[in-house]
């Protein structure tokens, strides 16, 4: 069977979108699966075991374009199912156009008739991201089979040295990858001062920091090496999506803000601090028996906010970098040996 998932746009739902992709393997080995989704997130599905093709959305997220997408969506190879995670209506359009048998996603806005195996969810049953994802490769009505497929990521031998070697990187100290940014807005990310101190305790231990994150997190990349100077290589704005996973997958350990890298971290299976404010891990956890999640659970938290209703933001404010620190389990470097003198 040939199966077309169309994906989300977001990096950490993509990333957990693989549950789905490595479901309907289990179900059925000889699957090609392929992925429609935007150009940015692409490198993720690339990298992503039982993905036979990774195909790019030529549309912009508030792009309607009826007559375009019923032409692209008609130079589409021939599907007998596709399976549509977002939940709005121009989502379902391509695979209507497409003519595909059967068209399978939850219900949403106006989707009847575009979909014609629409699900009901159940938030109760189906309480993480996760399993809403897996349960679409499932039949109608099946209760969700355990344990869940795990999302996981590859990075191919010898990428990390030729990724190292071109921006730079000294591969003789132990990493550690900061991803201070998170794209939902402030009431997500830890202040920079913090990561700053973290950053400066690291390297008293002998450890460099590199900070990772698109040109959106580039400001607060910044402000974290104006406050921590040498601990920090400032890589924010400079990478790709793909050199961000390969310097993720060649950390010793990460810490991130609830954003895409922190699930990218995850299913790369990397030692990750994963730092909760505003959010919740409830419904979309680090997927890794090697993420720590950290929060202080505050009574105003989570209020699923972009910026703090009550000014102070101290669910992440509060949280001290001494917590983040033994979280991380780092312990200091042996120091050189030094001969003595004759």
């Amino acid at each position: 069977m040939r199966i077309l998932v169309v994906a989300p746009s977001w990096i950490g739902d993509a990333v957990i979108s693989h549950a789905l992709v490595l479901r309907l393997k289990e179900l059925d080995p000889s699957a090609a699966i392929d992925v429609l989704a935007p150009p940015w997130a692409l490198p993720v599905y690339r990298r992503m075991p039982g993905v036979a093709k990774a195909i790019a959305l030529p549309f912009g997220h508030g792009d309607v374009k009826l007559g375009e997408r019923r032409r692209f969506a008609r130079s589409l190879e021939p599907y007998e199912r596709a399976i549509v995670l977002p939940n709005s209506w121009k989502s379902a359009l391509i695979p209507w156009h497409a003519g595909i048998a059967v068209r399978t996603g939850y219900r949403g806005e106006m989707r009847y008739g575009l979909l014609n195996d629409l699900r009901t969810l159940d938030e109760e049953a189906l309480p993480r991201l996760v399993e809403r994802y897996a349960a679409l490769a499932q039949p109608a009505g099946e209760a969700l089979r355990q344990p869940v497929p795990v999302p996981r990521l590859a990075v191919e031998p010898g990428e990390a040295a030729a990724t190292l070697a071109r921006l730079g990187l000294d591969r003789s100290r132990p990493a550690a990858a900061f991803a201070p940014g998170a794209e939902y807005g402030p009431a997500k990310r830890w202040p920079a001062r913090h990561f700053a101190a973290l950053a400066g305790r690291l390297a008293e231990r002998g450890w460099q920091v590199w900070l990772l994150g698109s040109g959106k997190d580039a400001e607060a990349a910044r402000e974290i090496r104006a406050l921590a100077g040498e601990a920090c290589v400032d890589l924010a704005g400079r990478t790709s999506l793909d050199d961000a996973i390969v310097l993720l997958a060649s950390a010793q350990r990460v810490v991130t803000n609830d954003s895409g890298l922190m699930h990218v971290a995850a299913a790369l299976d990397r030692p990750t601090a994963a730092l909760f404010g505003s959010s919740s891990p409830a419904f979309t956890p680090p997927l890794s028996g090697k993420a720590r999640v950290i929060s202080l659970a505050l009574s105003c938290s989570p209020c699923f906010q972009r910026t703090c209703p009550l000014g102070h933001t101290d669910c992440l404010v509060k949280l001290e970098p001494s917590r983040v620190l033994e979280a991380l389990e780092v312990e200091p470097l042996p120091l050189p040996r030094v001969q003595p003198a004759r």
